[in-house]
């Protein structure tokens, strides 16, 4: 996974999963643009990766805008000559029920994950069509977005719409040669220790370094290093035929979320009256319908109560 000579942008890459990503990109020889809404953290950040060798630069400012888009491609044009890599994984949490939701909690997190996303990706493809040579872009989607969340109205549209940009652009990019994928991460960070289910187990790493198996494993949860690995992946040459996917990753699994498919199906001559779907489904699809949420071993939701 040697990425000598190439350029990334890593959104929200001050601290945590952000910070791991760019880290190991760095690691894997690209020069990265270092970007947080804070001053001293974005510093921290560039200084933690000179200081292993790397080269990284910073720009301090929120994501959203164009502006803050065309900012961070033209800071990787400037300081290193070009662009290969658009990483998108800065985020904010407002958590809420829906009733309790309000403008402002939902405009800031569509906002910041999901145009975002779009202003980043935008500018970046720009780029990397006018140098004609590729490029990679990697969205940092969640399990939130295939499965919702509770209390996340926002968090969760952002995330599913982000999957659902990365389906698109992988067809619309194809013929440029730039590939388009998102991942979708379980770590312990700063948001992961505001949810319920998590939090014995987090306050429990803290103290004794690690995580038992089963968060590990069958919940697919470690650390952000533990994520950055498939990151440096997809903006390998090795992954130059992998597009369009929704990655899941975390601790010691690693998987595919699947495309939304139809599951069941019933045919009607004449379409179906409310009489119709109602006599047809309790055989057909009662049986069948989706989950919502996250499942989580009984073991994981005990230690949560």
């Amino acid at each position: 996974m040697d990425l000598t000579g190439k350029v990334a942008v890593v959104t929200g890459s001050g601290q945590g999963l952000g910070l791991a990503y760019a880290r190991e990109l760095a690691r894997r020889g690209a020069a990265v643009v270092v970007n947080d809404v804070s001053a001293d953290t974005a510093a921290s950040a560039v200084a933690a990766i000179t200081a292993d060798g790397g080269r990284a630069v910073a720009v301090v400012a929120p994501v959203g805008s164009t502006e803050t888009a065309r900012q961070l491609v033209t800071t990787a044009v400037e300081q290193f000559g070009r662009l290969d890599i658009m990483v998108t994984n800065a985020g904010i949490l407002r958590d809420k029920v829906l009733w309790k939701m309000t403008d402002d909690d939902f405009d800031a997190v569509i906002n910041v994950h999901l145009k975002g996303t779009f202003t980043c990706v935008r500018e970046a493809v720009n780029r990397f069509r006018d140098q004609g040579e590729g490029g990679r872009v990697v969205c940092i989607g969640s399990p939130a977005g295939q499965r919702g969340n509770f209390g996340q109205t926002n968090y969760a549209a952002a995330k599913a719409g982000i999957v659902g940009m990365v389906r698109t652009w992988a067809m619309e990019l194809k013929r440029a040669g730039i590939t388009a994928n998102a991942v979708c991460p379980v770590a312990v960070t700063a948001m992961t220790k505001t949810i319920p289910v998590f939090k014995p187990f987090i306050d429990e790493a803290e103290e004794t370094g690690s995580l038992p198996d089963v968060i590990r494993r069958e919940v697919g949860m470690g650390t952000p290093e533990d994520v950055a690995g498939v990151i440096a992946f997809l903006a390998s040459d090795a992954a130059a035929d992998i597009t369009g996917q929704a990655i899941s990753i975390g601790g010691d699994r690693l998987a595919l979320w699947s495309h939304p498919e139809l599951t069941e199906t019933s045919y009607h001559d004449g379409g179906f009256s409310a009489d119709d779907v109602a006599a047809v489904w309790p055989g057909t699809f009662a049986n069948h319908l989706e989950t919502v949420g996250e499942e989580f071993p009984a073991e994981v939701l005990a230690a949560a109560k």
